[in-house]
Formats: structure tokens, sequence, C-alpha cells
């Protein structure tokens, strides 16, 4: 028991039933008290008849272990709940128990029975929770019981009792690991469950148990693959790490070839300017073993890639993207060990993503981006300033960072890299300075170019005040001078005199050693010094003594004249020093160099020993050899070998047969005959290129789908072939699955009967269904155009001219189609079904249309629609198809026309002397890079005479930030406006851009501070998806503030006039009139922001704020408080 609990336990008897705890925090109160009446009380509770009082007891002894309470005295109560018929009671008695079972042993064991009965629980949950219970008992009394309770729920209709099984299986196994065979059967029919809950744990399990037996995975490779992304995150992990280490053993090296001709004289080269000659004949006999080498590999047969290794790399590319640090992590390792050279680059914007997170993710990431930079350099050269250090990392962050850039370093960014190495040293961090000062040696030795640089700084840096920079650039610079000692006298003269003034051992050791072994470089000084030395022998350190002798000894040998009495001096004060190393030293160094009578051979050979040629020290990187250790383990964070670590196999010489991955059809099933056509049609579409050349030829459906379905352009949707792109995206998606999965097969034809059914019910454009070459593309779109116009024309006469203009194109197009479907068209755009459907019909166009934000005129009149079918996919429209929605939900108020944006004052007409400069955030995607916001400038001229040459100059942004200046304007006469528009990307921050705004004779000095709401983008999303990605967002990233609106702004118009107004943002469709939701991201890194807004009686009402950037959501809160209170 704890100490508060002891404490209580003697005061037990006498204290009241109310009397609070003396807790051991500050939240600790009475609510929770752990002396024996309160727990008399529970066990009152827990005997009573009423269910009520049971679920209120066992939901206070949750509580209590919830915060690290000791609740194992209410064992015997509690257990006797387990066969509660309320269910409710029954699950927390199971939370209980997994709890403290395994304590509790004997009691447990009573149990059993009842567990047994849990065990055919018509409810999932309790279930699950009897066999998590039952594998918790740790008594090998009990494990063929559990051994049947597990092959029992493998077999469970329930996803979540199977998975539970997975769970138990490895606790089985710790138990009693004779049961190894019938666990595998176990594995090996979980690893064939087509359910994502369950593949994560079965993996788990399988790691676990029999990692070895790698025969299991091969019939369910592809599933596994193709699975994956719909995992859980920590199943992803570990299905990932396995599958990286089950291709190395079953597909070839993809860079085999690439790396044999490598070896061939990459490192010679690298060292070759130091090397001697005496090797020459070795050397000619490798490069001829290696010239042949490389004619094998040329006639070697092209590498071509498994399907089933390039099926693994496109469906794990998508999880680059994952908000998990540990799934992106595994990816990234999975890439680096298997990948070929050419594509491993696109992992590296994901690390440097990562590297924005906490420090210890930082950690992990770094020392992996550390490993991979070695072998990898060019990977990460163009993200060199992400690794630029901080004032607020810690100092592991910034050594591996350091680490890092030491190891992208070479002659076209050096300059840049020891530019930044000299703000370093000027940190108040002296173990960062000290590594930075070795990092500079490290350059120094691996790139010649800077070798005297990186000399010369060194040197100044020894006259630095702090004595730790002197004494690691003493250091540093030793070794450095091992590699060309003659060229560099003078250097090693002025290291001579800093003797007086270093106090740091190690410094003064290494200046000592430089002077010893370079004596005959300073004649004159090496006496000096010793002579000072030795009138400090006694004072100083050991380290810095066994240097003082080590000199006495080596001048003895070269200027025996000047330094014979000097050196008997030394080894005299050496005889009787208290350290034993030093007198050894003394007495082993005295036989050597003064021969006497005694003295053996051995004291002819002392000039050769102490002064050989020793080779200069290789400054190589710490992280050199660690990419043997799977990247991303903990072997390889410690650099040993650690408990459970799985050794990641080298390629196989030629490729295991890939049949054994080939799935056997069963023909007794009728279903599969259906599938395999299906699966040819699949086929067949696969034929065609995924993404092909002609990618902008294919209509507008796709590209306008794909651009508003992904966050990040083109990367993460060209990941797998099942994620989908376009207009056939949900069908694809059942396609696939049902071509895995026997059971949902028949579930997958139903979804395409409705998906049919929807399609004939409704006159959905042709450009939605996937065009197969770029004229379908172009004759769907101009058939679609009419429909709209003839079902606008009766509301809208103002676009008589566009429906004319389309009649003639739709009676071009009819003559190049086919009869059957020029009656189809005719009949469903001019005879509706009835009346009511044209109106749903009219109503969901005028909804679709505010989606096409690029196409959105500046400044619409409620009456003009877009028309947007061309733009939405069939996935889209039967996602709206269940919707009912009010007329309003949509309607064009939830984005502001341009007439009302609110302009901003750039420069003053009096200040620009007759120029007035105003400007405002149109809203508009800029079409130059859509990761930066459009900004319309207006420039009015006021003045008599004309204005020439305006442009801009000298933006001076914070780091990260960007501009893209607008066309100078040459001439702009008295009186006149001009609008342009120009580019900045703000870096999802509210730091203002400041640049300087010139004429052909002035400039003025201006600034554009955007508001947060400018910073982002709408995006349309369905209800579902608000409310999965609201799920995802919680914590950290939800703020939640109550507010009361003004009558004014108490109806729904004007709330969502208000958001949209103060943030850019597009309204969600939503089934409650009380509740107003809006989506959005941010321009530049494509952050989520949702907002909802849930209006109350009496003008109460709730604001949330769900946004992946805490700072961005909380500014945001408070500016659309703002908007809806005043």
């Amino acid at each position: 028991m704890s100490a508060s609990s002891a404490f209580n336990d003697e005061k037990g008897g006498s204290s009241n039933v109310g009397e609070p705890e003396y807790g051991h925090d500050p939240a600790s109160g009475g609510i929770f008290s752990s002396d024996y009446k309160r727990h008399d009380d529970l066990k009152e509770m827990l005997d009573s008849n009423k269910d009520s009082l049971k679920l209120e007891a066992m939901k206070r002894i949750v509580a209590m272990i919830a915060r690290g309470k000791n609740a194992s005295d209410l064992f015997p109560a509690v257990v006797k709940n387990v066969a509660c018929k309320n269910i409710e009671v029954k699950k927390l008695v199971y939370v209980y128990l997994v709890r403290y079972a395994e304590e509790q042993q004997d009691l447990a064991l009573l149990s059993i029975s009842t567990f047994q009965r849990g065990l055919k629980d018509p409810n999932q949950l309790i279930r699950a929770s009897a066999l998590r219970v039952l594998s918790s008992i740790r008594v090998t009394i009990i494990v063929p019981i559990m051994m049947l309770a597990i092959k029992e729920a493998a077999s469970d209709m329930s996803p979540y009792v199977r998975k539970t099984a997975a769970h138990a299986i490895p606790k089985l196994y710790s138990l009693d690991p004779e049961q190894k065979d019938c666990l595998i059967e176990v594995i090996e029919k979980l690893l064939a469950d087509k359910t994502t809950l369950v593949a994560g744990s079965v993996v788990m399990a399988f790691e676990e148990v029999c990692p070895e037996r790698i025969d299991l995975i091969h019939k369910n490779y592809r599933k596994l693959c193709n699975l994956l992304i719909d995992v859980e995150e920590w199943g992803q992990v570990v299905i990932i790490n396995m599958l990286t280490r089950y291709a190395r053993t079953q597909f070839l090296n993809p860079n085999m070839n690439e790396s044999l001709l490598e070896e061939g004289g990459g490192e010679k080269a690298f060292y070759g300017s130091d090397n001697d000659d005496t090797d020459d004949e070795e050397d000619k006999e490798e490069k001829e073993k290696k010239k042949t080498e490389a004619t094998a590999i040329v006639k070697r047969k092209p590498y071509i890639m498994d399907p089933d290794h390039r099926l693994l790399l496109r469906n794990t590319k998508p999880l680059l993207q994952s908000r998990n640090a540990a799934v992106v992590m595994a990816v990234a390792q999975l890439y680096f060990h298997l990948a070929p050279k050419a594509e491993v680059g696109v992992i590296a914007k994901a690390l440097v993503r990562l590297m924005r997170s906490h420090s210890e993710v930082q950690y992990v990431v770094l020392q992996n981006v550390a490993t991979m930079s070695i072998k990898r350099r060019g990977m990460f050269e163009p993200y060199l300033k992400s690794f630029y250090i901080r004032s607020t990392d810690p100092t592991q962050i910034k050594v591996l960072k350091l680490e890092v850039l030491t190891n992208l370093a070479n002659e076209t960014n050096i300059s840049t890299i020891l530019r930044e190495f000299q703000t370093y040293i000027k940190s108040n961090d002296k173990d960062f300075v000290a590594a930075t000062i070795q990092a500079i040696g490290r350059c120094a030795t691996n790139i010649g170019e800077v070798r005297d640089t990186c000399l010369n700084g060194l040197v100044q840096l020894l006259s630095n005040r702090d004595e730790l920079v002197v004494a690691e650039s003493v250091v540093v610079i030793k070794k450095l001078l091992q590699m060309q000692p003659e060229q560099h006298s003078d250097i090693i003269k002025h290291m001579a005199k800093l003797t007086d003034n270093i106090q740091v051992p190690m410094a003064r050791a290494s200046i000592l050693w430089l002077i010893g072994e370079y004596c005959e470089h300073v004649p004159k000084i090496a006496p000096d010094v010793l002579r000072k030395m030795a009138k400090t022998f006694t004072n100083e350190e050991d380290i810095v003594k066994l240097q003082i002798i080590n000199l006495a000894a080596k001048l003895y040998l070269t200027n025996s004249k000047q330094t014979k009495l000097l050196t008997q001096y030394v080894l005299n004060l050496a005889k009787y020093d208290q350290n034993y190393d030093i007198r050894d030293r003394a007495r082993f160094i005295r036989q050597l160099i003064v021969p006497t009578d005694k003295s053996g051979a051995l004291s002819k050979y002392a000039k050769k020993l102490f002064l050989a040629l020793k080779p200069a020290p290789v400054l190589e990187s710490p992280f050199k050899d660690r990419d043997h250790f799977q990247l991303g383990s903990l072997s390889h964070l410690l650099n040993a070998k650690a408990g459970g670590y799985q050794v990641l196999p080298d390629w196989p010489e030629a490729a295991p047969d890939p049949s054994v991955r080939n799935v056997e059809v069963k023909e007794s099933v009728p279903e599969w005959t259906k599938c395999s056509s299906r699966e040819k049609r699949k086929e067949k579409k696969a034929d065609k290129p995924f993404y092909s050349d002609s990618e902008g030829e294919s209509g507008p459906t796709e590209s306008a789908d794909s651009a508003s379905d992904t966050a990040s352009g083109s990367e993460s949707g060209s990941g797998s072939e099942e994620s989908g792109s376009g207009s056939e995206s949900e069908e694809s998606n059942e396609e696939s699955e049902s071509a895995s999965e026997e059971d949902e097969e028949e579930e997958g034809k139903k979804k395409k009967k409705n998906v049919e059914k929807i399609k004939a019910r409704k006159p959905v454009p042709e450009s939605e269904s996937e065009p197969s070459s770029g004229e379908d593309v172009k004759k769907s779109e101009k058939k679609s155009k009419p429909r709209i116009g003839s079902s606008e024309s009766e509301s809208e006469e103002d676009d008589d001219s566009e429906s004319e203009s389309s009649e003639s194109e739709d009676e071009e197009s009819e003559e190049e189609s086919e009869e059957e479907t020029k009656k189809k068209k005719k009949t469903t755009a001019s005879k509706p079904p009835s009346k009511p459907p044209k109106k749903e019909n009219k109503k969901e166009k005028k909804e679709m249309s505010l989606l096409d934000f690029d196409d959105f005129d500046p400044a619409p009149s409620p009456s003009q629609v877009t028309p947007l079918n061309n733009f939405l996919s069939s996935s889209l429209v039967t996602d709206l198809e269940g919707l009912s929605l009010t007329d309003n939900v949509l309607s064009p108020t939830t984005i502001i026309p341009s007439g009302n944006l609110k302009t901003y004052e750039l420069l003053h007409r009096i200040t620009g002397e007759g120029l007035s400069v105003e400007y405002c955030f149109s809203r508009q995607p800029f079409s130059p890079d859509p990761h930066m916001v459009a900004v319309k400038i207006q420039f009015t001229n006021s003045a008599t005479s004309e204005a020439k040459s305006l442009h801009v100059e000298d933006a001076k942004l914070q780091s990260g930030m960007r501009i893209k200046e607008f066309p100078e304007i040459e001439v702009l006469p008295a009186g006149e406006t001009v609008s342009v528009v120009m580019g900045i990307d703000f870096c999802d921050s509210t730091q203002a851009a400041n640049f300087q705004l010139c004429t052909h004779t002035r400039k003025f000095f201006v600034s554009i501070q955007p508001p947060v709401g400018e910073l982002m983008m709408p995006i349309f999303m369905t209800e579902n998806e608000f409310k999965k990605e609201q799920g995802q967002l919680m914590g950290m990233n939800e703020i939640t503030e109550k507010l009361t609106l003004e009558e004014k702004c108490q109806g729904e118009h004007a709330v969502v006039q208000r958001v949209t107004t103060a943030a850019n943002l597009s309204r969600v469709p939503c089934g409650s009139d009380k509740e107003c939701r809006f989506a959005g991201k941010t321009v530049t890194s494509g952050s989520l922001v949702l907002v909802s807004v849930v209006t109350k009686e009496d003008g109460a009402a709730q604001l949330t704020v769900n946004c992946e950037k805490m700072v961005i959501g909380t500014m945001l809160v408070k500016d659309i408080l703002q908007a809806l209170t005043q």
C-alpha cells in the first residue's frame, strides 16, 4: 500500500465516514478516501441487491485504481459480482479483475467457472473481457482452459473478441512456451482474418511467438499490404516492421547493381589524398578485381522489381502523411531498407515534418536521420535549413542536428554550414560549443578545400575568453595538424605560448603531445616549454604529467645537449609521484632512453619507438555503422542489441519463388466466379497508367476532386491504386476490397447496385464516369453544359447567351455521339420524372455550386449558380443524395462576395505624396503557388502627375515566409486606379510581411499583417467526414468557449455570415438547425480547421474550434468570439 493509505489505516477506526483523506497531491481531496470505513461502505454497496448501488461502487473503485490507489483488499467483494446480470456492472468488474487477477490468483481461480460462462455471453464486450481476465491469471494449472478459450475466441463472430484472442496469445506463450505449436495454429488461423481490427494484433502475436515462421506470411502478404492503410496506427507500425523483415528475405536488392559499382571507387577517393604510395601493388590488384566485378555486373541481366515488392512500397507511401510519428518512422525505415535509391527521397520531407514535434520525437527522428544521411546524403540536402539549431533546443537535440549538418557538408554548402557553426560557438551551452568545434574539425578532415580555413578559424578561437572553447579547439587542432604538420609550424608555436594560460588538463596534454611529436619543427621553443612544465610538474593533473614525461623523453632523444638535465629532473620528480602509472612510466622511460649496463636491446631502438610516424586520426561519425540495426528500433537508438530485437536479414542472392504468395481459389464457393470477372475488369482498368502523362486532359472531375480531397498535392494521392482518385473512387475502393475479401463481396454488389440506381434516377453528367480518352471528356463536358442551362433557364434570364452557345455545342456533340445516348440524354434533360424531384435537383445544384471556389465569381448575385456538375465526382453526389438540406444550408452567403471584403490601408495618400494604396485578402486561390495567400492591392493616384515603375523591393520576411511580387506597373496616370494581386506565404503565422513599395522617385516601407482567418482556405466536407476528423482532433487540439449571442446575431443566417466574415471557411452540411459547422485548412501546411457553433435557448451558444495547430486555433477562437458578440 502507498504511504498515505498506510497512514489512513493507522487512524482508521476512529475516523468519521466523511473525514477526508490526507492526500499526497493537491488534487486529492475527500472524494475517494481509502480508510477502512469508506471501504466498508463500498463493500456494503457491492453486497446490496440494487444494481445502481453496485454500479456506483464499481465506478468509485475504478476511479481509485485510475488515481493509483490500492484497491486490492476489495477483491473478494468485487469478484462476487462477476455473475451480476447488469452489463454495465459486469464490464467494470472485468476492468477491476484484469488489474488485480495476477496479484490475487487464488481468489481469481475460485471464479474461473464464471469467467468460462462469460466466454459464452451474448455481449461481445463481456466475452472479450472474460478472455482478458482469464489470460491475466498467471497460473500454469489453467493453461489448458486458456488454450481452449483462445481457440474458441479465434473463431468468434465478433472481430473485437478475435482481436482479444490475438492479445492473449503472447500472454499464454510467456506462461507456458511448450504451447507454441498449438498457438502457431491459432496465429495461422487469425492471420487469414480479413478485418482490419484483428490484423495488427495477430501480427504482434506472430512477432512475439514465432517470428522465424516466415512461411505463415506468404499467403497473407498481399492482404496485409492492402489492409495496411485501414489498420489502427500501432498495428500499422507492427505490420510495417514485420513486412520489412519479410521483404528482405523474399525479394532481391533493388540497388544491387548500383551498390557494387559504387564500391569500385567510393571510399578510396575519399581518403585517397592522405595515403602513402607504399601499397601501390595491392591497389593495382584491387583495381583489377573491381574491374572484373564491374564487367560481370554489366553482363548481368537488368533488375526487374517483383510486383509484390512494388505493392508494399506503393501501399505504405500514403502513410508518410500519418499524424502518428511512429507510423511515419516505420514507413521511412521500410523505404530506407527496401526501396530503390531513386525512390528513397520521398521519406525526407516526412521526416523533416516530424522534427516540428516534441523533443522526444525529434531525438529519435534525428538519430535515424543521422544514420541515413551518411549513406544517402543527397536526400536531406534540400532541407539543410531544417537542421539549423534553435536556441530553445535541448542539448542532445543540438548535438544530433550538428551531426546531421556535418554529414550533409560538401563543397557547395560548406561555407553556409561554417557560417552557421560560427554563431553556435557563441552559445552559452558549453557541451554544445564543444560539439560544434568537433564538427568543424570533422568538416575540415572530410573536405580538403576548407582545411586551412577551418584551421585558421580554430586558431582564432584560441584567443577566446572561454577556457572550454580554447581547450576543445586545441584538441581538434592537434588532430588536424597531424595531417600536414610541416606546413603549420607557426600554429604549433602559437599553441606553445598558450601553456601559460590554458588550465584544462586535456588541452595542456594535447599541446605538450604536439610539441613533443613535432619538436624538430620548433627546436628553439620545445626545450623552453619543458623548462616551464618542469617547474609546475608537481601541481599538474596526471594526464598532463604523463605528457610532460613523454615530451622530456622525445627532447632527450633529439636535443640531449639542452634537455639532458631537465629530463633527469622530471624523471626524478615522477619517480616519487603518488600515482603508480606515472612512477611506472618514469621507470620504464629511464631504462629506455638512458642506456646503462643493465638496459636491454630495446634502448637501441628508443628513437624509433618514440618518434615513429603516426597515422593521422580519421574523424568519423559515431553513426557510421549503425545501419546494420533496423532503423527506428530501440537497438538502433542504443547502438546495442536490445532484448527481443529481430536481426534484419541480408538480401538473398537469388529471388525465392514468388508463387508462394499466390492464394488458391476455392472452387466450392460460387461467389468466386463473379469475383474473378470483376477482377478481370479491374485488371483492364489497371492496364491504363494510374497517373498518366495526359493528366491535364482527364477532365475537371478528376483534377478538382483530387485537389479537394488531398491535402498536400499529388504526393498523397499517388501512393496506392486502392485509394483511388477521380470519379470512381468509391466504386474502385469497393472493388479492391471485394477482390481480397470473400465475405464482403455481396455487400459490395449491393452498394454498386445502389450507385447505379442513383445514377439512373438522377441526371448526372457523363463527365462523372471515368472517360477513356481526352475526346470523351470534351464530349461529356459539352453535353453536361446544356442540361444545366436548360434547367436553370426558367429562373435565370441573364445567362441566355451562355445557354445558346451551349445548345450549339450540344448539336455538334450529338452528331458525333450514338443515337441511343442522344435519346437518353434528351429524356433526362428535358423531361424529369416528376415536379418534386426537379425542385430537389435544383436545390442540390445550388448547394453544390459553392464548392467550386476556383471558379467562383468575385461578385455573385444571389440568383447566380455556378455549374458544378463537372466538378463533383459520383462519390460526392451519392454522399449528397441522402442529405435533407434546407435551401439556405449552402447559400451564397457562406462565402463573402468580394464587395464585402474588408480593406486595409497600406499607404496613406499624404505619406505616399498623392499615391494611396489599399489591400484586401481576395480569398481566391493564388494560381502561381497554391500555398500562398492572394492579396489584392489597389493603387490610386491622387496626385497631379503620373506615377511610374510601381514595384516591390527588399522584402524583409521571417524565416520560412515567401513573397511573390506583382508584375511592375509601368505607368499609373493621375486620378486613375489600378488593382494587382500578389502572393504571400505567411507560413501559417500572423507575423507581418515587411517590404518596400517603390515608385520611380520614392521608396515607402510598408507591411501586411494577416488576420488569422485569412490564413486558411475553405474545403468541402460531408457531415460524417466532419465528425470523424473532429473526433481525431480532441484534447489539446480542441478549444471550447461559451458565449451569449446578441439579438441581431441569433439567427442561423447571421451566425454563418459573421463566422465566414471572420474566417475563410466553408459551411458543412448539418442535420440540426441548432448547429452550424464550418471547415477549412491552413493555406501553407494544409492543417485542418474545424469550427462548430451550437446555439441554445436565450441566445446562449457554444463555440468549438478543432485545429491541428493550437496557436491558430486559439487566435481563431478570439476572432470568431469577437465577431459573434459585437
